[in-house]
């Protein structure tokens, strides 16, 4: 169970401490969602904060761009550091042209599905997938409650990769109390923001600590 650290819910004032102290607590992924005030109502960073912050840490980068029209700036990401990205069908008019090219850029391509599409949106790229992102909330902000009719889509989507090495990542309200269900229903990357970034840097070792704990024990 590999467990992602969404900055998010981080201390943007220190953001590359923030960052280099989650690595050292445990986290597997960076991650960092990109919101350009369009596709989501709300706006966050862009790919020179992502460069900023890559000397921080060398784990995995992985970049959810909640953007319209992603294509002229994926080359950007992918010089920033981004290790994976990861689109949304609804907000690309090419979605395979937009996962061939995140690939040619030497970077793992994911897909992310919001709570409103179904799964069958990706059932014809899926040779092209590293990573199928479910959200369990709606996206645009941080600190929502878990969707639980959301495990369904998880289920659903695992069986459609079943003996492709795709990860399945869940993302919204994943803390202690979700994440067992969350890995149970097939997810193998839980991110989490305001649950792992609460308190000083011990506090994010044991928030992380707690997560892989419930989704380990309730998932066996």
């Amino acid at each position: 169970m590999l467990v992602g650290a969404s900055v998010l819910s981080a201390d943007f004032a220190r953001l590359g401490e923030e960052v280099r102290t989650v690595d050292e607590a445990g986290a597997d992924w960076i991650h960092l969602d990109v919101m350009d005030g369009h596709f989501v109502p709300n706006l966050t960073f862009g790919p020179s904060v992502i460069a900023a912050l890559r000397p921080f840490t060398r784990k995995h980068f992985d970049v959810h761009l909640m953007m319209s029209g992603v294509d002229p700036f994926l080359e950007s990401f992918a010089k920033a550091g981004a290790d994976s990205i990861t689109v949304h069908p609804e907000g690309n008019l090419h979605l395979d042209r937009s996962l061939q090219a995140i690939q040619a850029l030497g970077v793992r391509a994911g897909v992310a599905l919001a709570p409103a599409p179904p799964p069958v949106a990706i059932r014809h790229v899926l040779e092209r997938l590293d990573l199928v992102l479910v959200m369990t909330v709606n996206p645009g902000f941080g600190g929502q409650s878990f969707i639980r009719p959301m495990l369904d889509k998880v289920r659903e989507v695992r069986e459609m990769v079943r003996g492709r090495r795709i990860h399945i990542e869940v993302d919204g309200g994943v803390a202690p109390a979700t994440a067992g269900d969350a890995a149970r229903a097939g997810a193998d990357v839980l991110v989490a923001g305001s649950a792992i970034f609460t308190g000083d840097a011990g506090d994010y070792r044991r928030n992380i600590a707690a997560l892989r704990e419930a989704a380990t024990t309730i998932a066996a």
